[in-house]
């Protein structure tokens, strides 16, 4: 079995399973985007014409999901792809009819208050999501009861507790890893602003072997050092994850 066989899933992922490996990486931006999509959203509720934000979309993998596979009406926004290069994945993948690309930056989004039924991030709410502010700006675009879901590469101790980056870390990814937390950090930040109701807080099972099995098989394309695989490794678990924290708006 090849490295890209191993991204094929079906006893974990089984609507993951059915998208072709090989386009997943084609538009990669981050460990397996389909993966924690497909997980996070068994903590969430979504519907046939729900209207969603995919907040930090990337290259669209995560927005042809949520079309394909739950029906919803989604508003891709990004800040590092253009809008043009993310539409024509969604032409392609035959979802343009019911996703819109939008280039935006996380903290001037560019919609209606109480405009969105569900809002979910994938690998990308580290960079724009930590500050004590963040939370009370994006709660503004949801419905009363609207869903707030997001998927992160987290830790299973924060940093602060540790004193500082470990070393295996530290030398890939070096004061990024300070914006990697644990569930019961989300948790508490989000549920201190009253804004909202956590209706689950988890570290992802595996998740740090997920992330194993995306590198490798992003390293059988691209041959070369791979820190990420040996920091990985080095870790096995110990510390390096994948947060998803879901919630409700009040």
């Amino acid at each position: 079995m090849t490295a890209l066989d191993r991204l094929v899933r079906p006893d974990r992922y089984p609507r993951s399973a059915h998208y072709d490996p090989a386009w997943v990486l084609g538009l990669d931006m981050g460990p397996h985007p389909l993966w924690l999509l497909e997980d996070l959203t068994g903590d969430l509720d979504l519907r046939p014409g729900m209207r969603v934000l995919d907040l930090g979309s990337g290259k669209g993998a995560t927005s042809v999901f949520l079309a394909r596979e739950f029906g919803v009406d989604v508003v891709a926004s990004d800040w590092w792809i253009p809008a043009d290069q993310a539409a024509a994945v969604f032409a392609e993948a035959g979802v343009a009819d019911r996703v819109r690309a939008v280039h935006a930056e996380a903290h001037q989004l560019p919609f209606e208050e109480e405009s969105f039924d569900a809002i979910v991030s994938i690998d990308a709410f580290e960079y724009f999501g930590t500050a004590d502010s963040y939370l009370p700006y994006l709660a503004r675009f949801l419905r009363p009861g609207g869903q707030l879901g997001m998927a992160t590469p987290g830790m299973t101790r924060e940093i602060r507790e540790l004193g500082a980056i470990p070393p295996h870390i530290k030398e890939v990814v070096g004061w990024e890893a300070i914006a990697w937390h644990t569930p019961q950090w989300w948790r508490f930040q989000w549920e201190i602003t009253d804004l909202v109701t956590v209706t689950s807080a988890r570290l992802q099972e595996d998740g740090w072997r997920d992330w194993l099995l995306w590198t490798q098989a992003c390293a059988s394309l691209e041959p070369g050092p791979q820190p990420v695989i040996d920091m990985l490794e080095k870790d096995a678990g110990e510390l390096l994850g994948f947060t998803l924290i879901t919630a409700r708006k009040n």
